[in-house]
């Protein structure tokens, strides 16, 4: 058995780059339709700009305080770790600008042209002047930065034109009467990229092709106009950008409330220091210089070159150009076998319990639940979890609704959510206008759980319905994210939900849980004991084995209490789309342990786990991955599964997910990222696809064969 810590986990923020790196794999792949690789770009680069904001920056704090880290990090310390993460990023910066380059070499043969402002054609010119001047001159924010006092502040992530202008020299009279040319003045400026544009502009069809181009060069095309009033010989402008800090310092100040703590926190995090510092690596010496010195930032610490453009991010909202062909078929939602949208659900609920797997099957189920329980008479409480909500979100409509039509209705949302804080104050106080009730969270503890519970009078007896679930209520990632919810009328399990919520509004008070696994109370020590047991069985000869489908899996414990359960001969399979810090397949420590990740046109987020118990399974699902903060540091909910329908629909998904030969790729300490290798007589099976296929075939009542290993 290996004990050193440093030969028993893989760094967790490593590991986070490798997840990306299987992103980028997506955009490489020429399998992939061609403007589905250009939203991958996008999405690398997205998580990119997260990883700085959150990941690096807690490194990066963590280095600058003296502290080695080396504990918390598992053997290396903080400032080794920044400039090991510095260095992959370099190379994966590179390397996404390869596959960016390939991808518009393909576009081209597709008739499809990205130009720059040196291409531009005759027939495009007025166009683009006019376009200039109606739709984004009016926008720009262009500031002269030589005779400032102090230098303007960049936003988080946005993207800046940094502009050197070299103005015309001058001939002045010396000694003798001999006329010498003055060294001409340099200016520099800085412009913003307005981002209430697609960056991505459409221009006219010429020749049967399709023009495009980035917004930073039409900006470029127009610089003349922009900087009009000098008198310049040259004048050159190079893409920069940004990422700060974006941990949020709350006040410890007892009079205000948790709504204004982080309203405040928030807005200041526009000030956080910087992280990371990204330029076009053809910027001149002098220009990056001069940035870099007004700006305060070390050059040797997060400073990465890149390409001519970044926010690549832009790249998931690449026009479709009505190119169809190029991206991948739609998928229609489909419906929940028995359960029909045009009737009451709560009456088919009160029957069976029923499970949504988004998007295979229609969100719409939640919301027609909401709906519904809105306009029903008999019920009286509406009670729900909030974490991240759509932009227009349906679900906030339809709590607003209930409480119009005289429900209670208590909403526990969670301003913390990172990055959706702004948006979750905004429909706090929407709902707080309604006269919802709202609970903002318990000190120290993020509530990321996601539950809902209605109370309905049934012949003048209390009977409560409600859903738990994997994911956020969120209709528009629900497009995208893998999710399972469950909808049920079991009245112990609600019963426990309902404690739940007396936890949120009396939290000194530890309540105890017949069904649910609560974080961060109980969820630890019962996986354990549920892991204890199939080591147990091992040892005594009986099946044995854990199958866990999880997000990210990360605390050191519990990844030596899964080696405890291999070194016992329990077989555990994982499917883990991101950070993975197990190493899978060591012999003496993780033999038994295969751990593969699935990256495709779906985003894997459901938590789903199964334990073998003698071959009586239990099932569960949940809010919570096998990281520190969901076990002891979040409110989050792991529900089990009864119905025997539903436990063996969550085993089949598993069962096809674990088949996958097309997109999976395996888990290893070198973050290789190789696929998992199909034999020769082996078919194509990719496992999101075979889901979708799994239940359309329930549907039709043609049960598919693929859920056998």
């Amino acid at each position: 058995m290996i004990t050193e810590s440093r030969f028993r986990y893989i760094d967790r923020e490593k590991s986070w780059l490798a997840f990306n790196a299987r992103v980028l794999q997506e955009a490489a792949d020429e399998a992939v339709p061609l403007l589905e690789r250009l939203r991958f770009i996008g999405i690398f680069s997205n998580n990119l700009d997260e990883f700085f904001r959150v990941r690096f920056a807690a490194i990066r704090r963590l280095s600058m305080s003296g502290q080695t880290g080396e504990k918390i990090l598992g053997g290396i310390s903080a400032q080794q770790l920044v400039k090991d993460i510095t260095e992959i990023v370099i190379k994966q910066q590179a390397a996404s600008l390869h596959v960016l380059n390939e991808i518009e070499k393909e576009l081209v043969k597709q008739n499809i042209i990205i130009i720059n402002e040196n291409e531009v054609s005759e027939e495009h010119e007025n166009f683009l002047k006019d376009f200039f001047i109606q739709k984004i001159s009016p926008e720009l924010v262009t500031i002269i930065l030589n005779d400032l006092a102090e230098f303007p502040l960049l936003k988080d992530t946005s993207g800046y034109l940094a502009v050197k202008l070299v103005m015309k020299s001058e001939l002045k009279s010396g000694m003798l009467g001999l006329v010498k040319k003055v060294k001409p003045e340099v200016r520099y400026a800085i412009i913003e990229i307005p981002k209430n544009t697609n960056r991505i502009v459409e221009l006219p069809i010429k020749d049967d092709k399709q023009y495009l181009i980035m917004l930073d060069d039409l900006i470029r095309y127009n610089l003349s106009s922009i900087f009009n009033i000098f008198d310049y010989e040259s004048i050159s402008a190079h893409m920069i950008k940004i990422t700060r800090d974006a941990q949020l310092d709350i006040d410890s100040d007892m009079s205000k409330s948790m709504l204004e703590k982080i309203a405040t926190s928030v807005k200041d995090r526009r000030i956080g220091e910087p992280v990371r510092f990204v330029y076009d690596e053809h910027i001149g010496k002098d220009t990056l210089k001069f940035f870099l010195s007004k700006m305060g930032i070390d050059a040797s610490d997060g400073v990465i070159p890149g390409g001519r453009y970044h926010n690549r991010r832009d790249y998931m909202n690449f026009p479709n150009l009505g190119r169809f062909d190029l991206l991948y078929p739609p998928r229609v939602p489909l419906p929940v076998e028995g359960l029909s949208l045009d009737g009451s659900l709560l009456n088919k609920i009160a029957k069976k319990d029923y499970l949504i797997n988004a998007p295979f099957q229609s969100f719409s189920y939640l919301i027609k639940f909401l709906r519904e329980a809105a306009l029903d008479p008999k019920v009286t409480t509406i009670k729900i979890t909030l974490y991240r909500l759509a932009k227009n979100s349906q679900i906030v409509s339809s709590l607003i609704n209930a409480a119009k039509n005289g429900k209670k209705v208590t909403v526990q949302i969670e301003l913390q959510a990172r990055f959706d804080e702004a948006s979750n104050i905004s429909y706090a106080e929407q709902m707080q206008q309604e006269g919802i009730e709202l609970i903002f969270g318990i000190k120290g503890l993020k509530v990321h759980s996601k539950i809902c519970l209605i109370d309905r009078i049934e012949a003048g007896k209390l009977k409560r319905y409600g859903f738990i679930s994997t994911g956020n209520f969120n209709e528009s990632t629900a497009k995208i994210y893998t999710d399972l919810t469950l909808f049920t009328s079991h009245q112990q399990i609600l019963k426990d939900v309902s404690k739940i919520f007396d936890f949120f509004d009396v939290n000194y008070r530890i309540h105890r849980y017949k069904h649910l696994i609560v974080s961060p109370h109980y969820t630890r020590s019962r996986f354990y004991k549920l892991i204890d047991r199939e080591i147990n069985n091992a040892i005594m000869g009986r099946s044995a084995y854990i199958n866990l489908k999880m997000n990210s899996i990360s605390d050191y414990p519990m990844i030596d209490k899964l080696y405890e359960a291999s070194n016992a001969g329990v077989k555990i399979k994982l499917q883990v789309r991101g950070i993975c810090s197990l190493i899978p397949g060591v012999k003496g420590m993780s033999e038994n342990i295969e751990a593969v990740s699935i990256v495709d046109y779906f985003l894997e987020h459901t938590r789903s786990f199964i334990f073998c118990n003698n071959d009586d399974p239990e099932v569960y699902i949940s809010s919570a991955d096998f990281m520190t903060r969901n076990l002891d540091g979040r409110v989050e909910v792991t529900c089990p599964i009864y119905d025997e329908e539903i436990k063996k629909q969550i085993i089949d998904t598993f069962t096809i997910g674990w088949k996958g030969n097309v997109k999976a790729r395996y888990h290893s300490e070198k973050f290789e990222n190789k696929y998992r290798v199909r034999a020769e007589d082996e078919p194509v099976f990719r496992a999101q696809h075979q889901t979708y296929n799994y239940y359309k075939e329930r549907l039709e009542g043609t049960p598919t064969n693929n859920v056998t290993e």
